[in-house]
């Protein structure tokens, strides 16, 4: 079968895809027959039916085309496999499934093998196999091995802290995020919003809070402890060893003595609204409740156009995922809460793909992060008590929330991708954020989770990013004609050649007639 090697694609494969090893033709959907056949689908005609008719049929393979830019798409589109995601995730299925990014050389063979797939499907059976036997295809090779578990893979977090005025014997005000991003294929997973977002809210209140805590007349009587957590996307694990390894494990740690509240940051990068999620409802006279107080209190004053309200959700122990961060905290007996723009933790936009960048409004991320530093420093600080007017702005001038740090900062974070499975220890991006917190906090250094080898809770697999080759080839019927086409040719040779006498008399007796006439 002949063939020439037409473009090599890069591909991140499905989470939890762990046979890769492909060898077909490639197809689309608009194929009537897709059983052990590579089905191309863009994402712009991407339908989950669609998607089931390729696993109904048992077809080899399914590559899933993405555009270069999400905001290309339309919003319905976009949504719409969102919505999806998870339940490609939940889904059982030995074909593999792979999304790879457009590109020239991709939509090329993408629309060729469009073209010929419709012909298949709207022509007669001669049309058919003569089209079969003539026309150019497309065969997918990718030399994938069996994917492997990782056993070593070291799910790593940051902390730092900011010690307050008095030693380190005053209530901890516990700020944190995870890091890590979580969708469909992990080499695809930014995470824009869906934490990138909140780790930018938790450094730029780095910044801020370490330039209270440099003078001693800007001191406030707390500390303040920053954790950046891995893991987020699986069960919050870096968050619950963290939590065993200061609770349990040691005899000195900021958790143990007197935590005033825990604040975790996530999805804060869009909307008009924010939401405090906690798991019991803080009772007055508590500085939760006061914290609670002081963002209604700044939202109706400063930002009347942002809905603020308080979600209750108790925490369900029979569910496999806990639905916020703050949970890990609550189940330990630690006052915590989460804010967010999102009104529920089902929200398709906290696993996908496709949370980007482009999704992100840098005016709402600031917002966001100035409603927050503003009702913390009031808390801490006591402000309202001391009469402060309940239209005041701390954070002006130059202690103003910089819009262009929180742009560097979310580029830097949804410019790569951020799955747990893909950040170790050495990592470029966990050293940069290391880096970053020790700019501003003290004590900064690594926590690291490894999974229990008897009991794991995680399990990380490698072979998550493969290599395709498509090849221009002629079909094998093509192949099958031409022989049959040859045989003839030389069956015909030889019958001419064995009877030659007979055939040389009949040439004669035509050309005697022909002179004749």
């Amino acid at each position: 079968m002949g063939c020439r090697a037409l473009a090599a694609l890069l591909l991140s494969l499905l989470a939890g895809t762990r046979s890769a090893v492909l060898n077909t033709e490639a197809r689309t959907v608009e194929a009537d027959v897709l059983s052990r056949r590579c089905v191309m689908m863009r994402l712009v005609d991407f339908s989950y039916e669609q998607y089931q008719k390729a696993l109904r049929q048992s077809a080899g393979a399914v590559v899933i085309i993405l555009p270069r830019s999400i905001s290309s798409v339309p919003q319905d589109v976009v949504r719409q496999f969102m919505e999806i995601e998870p339940e490609m995730l939940a889904m059982e299925t030995i074909v593999p499934v792979y999304f790879a990014v457009e590109d020239e050389e991709l939509l090329s063979i993408y629309e060729q093998t469009r073209a010929a797939s419709a012909s298949q499907g709207s022509a007669s059976a001669a049309e058919v196999l003569l089209h079969t036997a003539t026309a150019n295809g497309f065969q997918m090779v990718t030399s994938g091995a069996q994917s492997k578990a990782i056993n070593d893979w070291l799910i790593p977090s940051v902390e730092g802290r900011l010690t307050g005025l008095g030693g380190e014997d005053l209530p901890t005000v516990v700020i944190v995020a995870h890091y890590d991003s979580f969708g469909v294929a992990p080499w695809l997973s930014h995470g824009a919003d869906s934490n990138g977002s909140g780790i930018s809210v938790l450094l730029e209140l780095a910044r801020l809070f370490s330039r209270l805590y440099t003078y001693r007349r800007t001191h406030a009587g707390y500390n303040l402890l920053f954790f950046a957590s891995g893991g987020g996307k699986f069960n919050y694990q870096g968050t619950k060893r963290w939590l065993e390894d200061n609770l349990d494990h040691t005899d000195s740690s900021l958790l143990q003595d007197n935590v005033a509240f825990v604040l975790c940051l996530d999805t804060l990068g869009r909307g008009n609204s924010l939401h405090l999620h906690v798991s019991k409802p803080p009772k007055e006279g508590t500085l939760q409740h006061a914290f609670l107080r002081e963002l209604e209190m700044v939202v109706a004053n400063q930002f009347p156009e942002v809905k603020f309200s308080m979600v209750h959700k108790k925490i369900n122990l029979a569910e496999d995922m806990l639905a916020w961060e703050h949970e890990r905290f609550a189940i330990r007996r630690l006052p915590a809460f989460t804010i967010s723009h999102l009104e529920s933790h089902r929200d398709s936009l906290r696993n996908s793909i496709m949370d980007r960048r482009a999704r992100i409004d840098t005016k709402a991320l600031t917002r966001n992060t100035q409603i927050i530093a503003e009702a913390l420093t009031r808390v801490i600080y006591n402000l309202t008590e001391k009469g402060a007017p309940a239209d005041m702005q701390i954070f002006t001038d130059q202690m103003q929330i910089q819009q262009e740090q929180l742009e560097s900062v979310m580029d830097w974070l949804s410019s790569q991708p951020r799955a747990a499975q893909l950040i170790d220890k050495d990592s470029t991006f966990l050293n940069t954020l290391e880096y970053y917190m020790g700019r501003y906090l003290k004590d900064v250094k690594q926590h690291h989770v490894k999974a229990d080898k008897r009991d794991p809770e995680f399990v990380f697999y490698d072979q998550l990013k493969q290599v395709m080759n498509a090849y221009r080839v002629k079909p094998a019927i093509f192949d099958l004609l031409l022989a049959v086409c040859i045989a003839a040719y030389l069956g015909v040779a030889y019958v001419a050649v064995q009877h030659f006498g007979l055939l040389y008399k009949l040439i004669q007796r035509l050309s005697l007639k022909t002179k004749q006439q």
